[in-house]
């Protein structure tokens, strides 16, 4: 930091701003107006990041996360709030390319907090002139004091009028003193001492950090290494594969016999999934029948984890496969073959997973774990892409990893412009007539979710009757869902009403005003 003065100052000024705004208030609008100060401080302490092309990526993907915390309000574009507020710091402060490393940065930022802090006092000298200053202001004043306060008291005691003003003044003071107290209580103290670490930890460089230097000497693009096969050089994978190939594995021909081991290994793993893609295919690509004797759970639901495992691993052998010097191999063409093979029957396996997803969304109604599958189902597609990308032009892991990664920041961004709990309310109740609507679940989602569930009482209090014959009841009670929805308005309006203008969002204005209608419409009906 070029600048400790400054750095102290918004630092301070940033802990007081974040007590103000967000003490017993939720992260709303006050996220907003943070933000603000939070980023103009950072572009004035470092202000090489403005011409950071990744930097000013992140701060439009950040200002989408926080339109989507003033809308939607929920908790996941909270976290993706958080997370590209991070991302933009790391980026901003150090010479990143990776999402990981840029990551790990931070994780040292918050940290070595305390450390850089009092390195930052030092450097600044503010405490020494303010000393200097402060002594010099006491010489002065001790004795004009001590004349004054003799002078004070006696025209105290002489004077009636006077004394009675003084005694209000008094009176006042110790009142301001009293709800000063009251207000800055040791809860509000901690806050703020938080709103310092979290406002330093963003600002202040951590000084040992060899994360920079690590990442610099990775790059996308592999190299053939010169180096003597099972030497003093010999990486842990090689001593696997030796252990494994014993002599095939050393010598000339160690490179043409870890060929030809990897070209075996994946012919017969295709032809493994060749036959489990065919039976997927067959069975529930065209002719899957639904019918009462058939596990939905055990077929869908464990199936579905499983073969996701399975398509993380199936990464994970291509990238042992080529991992190193095997990638200049001449002779190549027929393993990468076999590989692009794998893949694309892996691309298939993955369209098998997504169907039977829909099935299970399509009898069951949507959850959160069922959103989660296709999000993942998303990210293991273009994992394989790049997989392939790797294996035809020879990128690194570090390639792999860092491109992915940004995959992840971006669809989770994407994923925050969705109100994910009102979906699933609506989506389900809306498709009650031909799916087993979980009511239990219904009444776990946000406080977002009540005008939805008290537009389609009538919905919610039929599934009840039919889980109460089933002996199941939601409550101390029988055909109590209504009552249940009442106290959860209740409570949710009166934890409303004891927020200020700083917690304003849509969402919940959107769902207060629907209730403020509802409760006009039926007053006036009475």
């Amino acid at each position: 930091m070029k600048n400790p003065k400054l750095g102290i100052t918004v630092i301070i000024t940033g802990a007081l701003l974040f007590n103000l705004l967000f003490w017993q208030e939720q992260v709303a609008i006050n996220s907003l107006l943070f933000d603000l100060f939070i980023a103009g401080s950072l572009f004035s302490l470092y202000p090489d990041a403005k011409n950071n092309r990744i930097v000013k990526y992140l701060l439009a993907a950040h200002l989408v996360c926080i339109a989507a915390v003033i809308i939607n309000n929920t908790m996941l574009s909270k976290l993706a709030m958080g997370m590209t507020l991070l991302l933009v710091f790391a980026f901003a402060e150090y010479s990143h390319r990776s999402v990981w490393f840029a990551g790990g940065s931070m994780v040292l930022n918050f940290t070595l907090f305390v450390a850089g802090f009092s390195s930052l006092l030092r450097t600044s000298n503010l405490y020494r002139k303010r000393n200097l200053k402060l002594g010099k202001v006491i010489r002065f004043a001790v004795f004009p004091l001590f004349i004054v306060a003799v002078f004070f008291f006696i025209y105290n005691l002489a004077n009636s009028i006077f004394s009675g003003i003084v005694a209000d003044i008094s009176n006042k003071i110790g009142q301001f003193f009293n709800s000063f107290f009251e207000l800055i209580s040791m809860e509000r103290l901690l806050f703020l001492l938080a709103g310092i670490y979290i406002t330093g930890a963003l600002l202040i460089r951590a000084k040992s950090n060899g994360l920079e230097k690590a990442e610099a000497g990775l790059g996308d693009n592999l190299f053939r290494e010169r180096k003597k096969r099972g030497g003093a050089n010999s990486s842990f994978l090689f001593d696997i594969v030796s252990s494994v190939m014993g002599r095939l594995a050393k010598g000339v021909l160690a490179l043409k016999n870890e060929y030809t081991v990897d070209l075996i290994s994946l012919c017969l793993l295709n032809l493994l999934l060749l036959i489990i893609n065919f039976i997927d295919i067959n069975y529930l690509w065209f002719n899957f029948n639904f019918h009462p004797g058939i596990n939905l759970t055990t077929m869908i639901h464990e199936g579905t984890e499983l073969l996701i495992l399975s398509l993380v691993l199936a990464m994970i052998v291509l990238l042992f496969f080529f991992r190193g010097n095997l990638n200049f191999y001449k002779r190549t063409k027929w393993l990468k073959a076999v590989s692009y093979v794998w893949l694309i029957q892996n691309g298939i396996l993955v369209i098998s997973v997504l169907i039977r997803d829909y099935y299970y969304i399509k009898l069951m109604g949507l959850a959160y774990k069922r959103i989660g599958v296709l999000i993942f189902l998303i990210l293991t597609l273009f994992g394989l892409v790049t997989v392939m990308i790797k294996i035809t032009w020879k990128k690194t892991t570090y390639y792999l990893m860092r491109v992915n990664a940004w995959a992840v920041v971006m669809l989770f961004v994407i994923g925050t412009t969705f109100n994910w709990d009102v979906l699933i309310a609506k989506y389900n109740i809306s498709h009650s007539d031909r799916i087993t609507l979980d009511l239990p679940f219904l009444l776990t989602l946000s406080d977002r979710t009540l005008p939805v569930l008290d537009q389609h009482i009538d919905v919610l209090k039929k599934r009840e009757y039919e889980l109460n014959r089933e002996g199941v009841s939601l409550g101390s009670c029988n055909g109590c869902i209504e009552m249940i929805l009442r106290d959860w308005e209740n409570n949710y309006l009166k934890n409303q009403h004891q927020y200020s203008w700083l917690s304003w969002n849509y969402a919940d204005a959107a769902t207060i005003k629907y209730f403020d209608i509802n409760h006009n419409i039926n007053a006036g009906k009475k």
